[in-house]
């Protein structure tokens, strides 16, 4: 595999940047006193490892689910560095070497205090690791309501009234809390999906999603990160360009890029579309469970269309339906300044390191 054949991306991290190429990644974090800290490591070859993720489609969900847990244990690693507790076992490790070299002639009594650290520091390690894990959970149960749960609740009621149905129940004791209850059964009558009804789903949830991130885009530590998302873009443009990895040359580079997350999620939302409307049924559980369990699926059959739009007979293709993500980049995206650059081009440097053509 020659240099400009090697395909890589990234993800936007607290003060850094996570960087991917085919068998390895790395994370370069900037910590308060400005200096930069990375972490890079081997990626196995899921392939290999599970022969399942050859067949088309199940290698697009796949890759979707391995780069959600490395994108999950970047931003854990950068959000240890940034709050300076980026590794508890080596700040042991430099206490304990600080200490045996200050006082080698108690050497027993070092090692013991060493030892009995080392439940300390597994504790610490298992408090964040749970915290973490805890957090993930929260943003996957606020996500699907946000995303799956609410929109789905708001279309059927729209269809509901556009369709003759009545949102002006009434009960029969006229009590304030049997009129709700009226009011709600009335609303939530399962409305059988059609390509119409996901379309308007999907544009609630995309107006969800814009008006999430727009909001975001004005706190002080989500724009810091959409500068380092920016600068991400920046870099891999520089690699693909084949030109030297400086901060210079990755400047003047655009920011919106066709291979961005953000692309995808268009891609996958039309794909949704139409998948929602293949399978449905006359109950809104069974809607919403089926949302849930075709996710997989729709972003399987994304990735293909992403993967075969991408050839170059298809270009013209590709770029249509790449067209809305890179509109939308101007929000997720923000220019960023040379040491963000540098952090971009430090963190995709450590990743050539490990591949092993370069």
């Amino acid at each position: 595999m020659k240099d400009e054949q090697i395909i890589v991306g990234g993800q936007a991290v607290i003060e850094g940047v996570m960087m991917r190429a085919p068998h390895s990644y790395a994370v370069a974090v900037r910590r308060a006193d400005g200096q930069i800290v990375a972490k890079a490591e081997r990626l196995p070859s899921l392939a290999e490892k599970y022969p399942l993720l050859k067949v088309p489609v199940l290698r697009g969900a796949g890759i979707l689910i391995h780069s959600m847990i490395l994108g999950i244990k970047a931003l854990n690693y950068s959000a240890n560095v940034a709050f300076h507790e980026d590794n508890g076992e080596a700040e042991a490790a430099a206490a304990v070497n600080e200490t045996l070299t200050a006082a080698p002639s108690n050497l027993k009594a070092n090692a013991t205090l060493a030892v009995a650290a080392q439940p300390a520091v597994k504790e610490a390690k298992k408090t964040t690791t749970a915290a973490a894990a805890g957090s993930m959970v929260f943003a996957i149960i606020f996500n699907v309501f946000l995303f799956i749960v609410l929109p789905l609740l708001l279309t059927n009621m729209l269809f509901v009234y556009l369709g003759g149905g009545t949102l002006n129940a009434q009960s029969a004791n006229g009590h304030w809390y049997a009129d709700a209850w009226a009011w709600l059964q009335a609303a939530l009558h399962p409305v059988r999906p059609s390509i119409m009804f996901n379309l308007v789903d999907g544009l609630i949830r995309m107006t969800f999603f814009l008006l999430m991130i727009t909001s975001f885009s004005f706190l002080r530590d989500i724009r810091r990160v959409f500068e380092y998302h920016g600068a991400e873009h920046k870099v891999v443009y520089n690699w693909e360009s084949g030109e030297e990895l400086t901060v210079e040359n990755a400047r003047r580079q655009p920011r919106q890029h066709p291979r961005c997350g953000t692309s995808f999620l268009m891609v996958v939302m039309l794909v949704s579309i139409i998948a929602f409307s293949v399978v449905k049924f006359d109950s809104l559980f069974f809607n919403f469970l089926v949302r849930v369990l075709l996710m997989p699926l729709v972003a399987g059959i994304s990735y293909e269309i992403i993967r075969a739009s991408a050839k170059s007979k298809l270009q013209w293709f590709f770029a249509i339906i790449t067209r809305p993500g890179l509109w939308l980049q101007n929000i997720t995206t923000k220019e960023p300044d040379d040491a963000q650059l540098e952090v971009a081009i430090y963190s995709l440097k450590e990743a050539l390191k490990l591949e092993p053509t370069v």
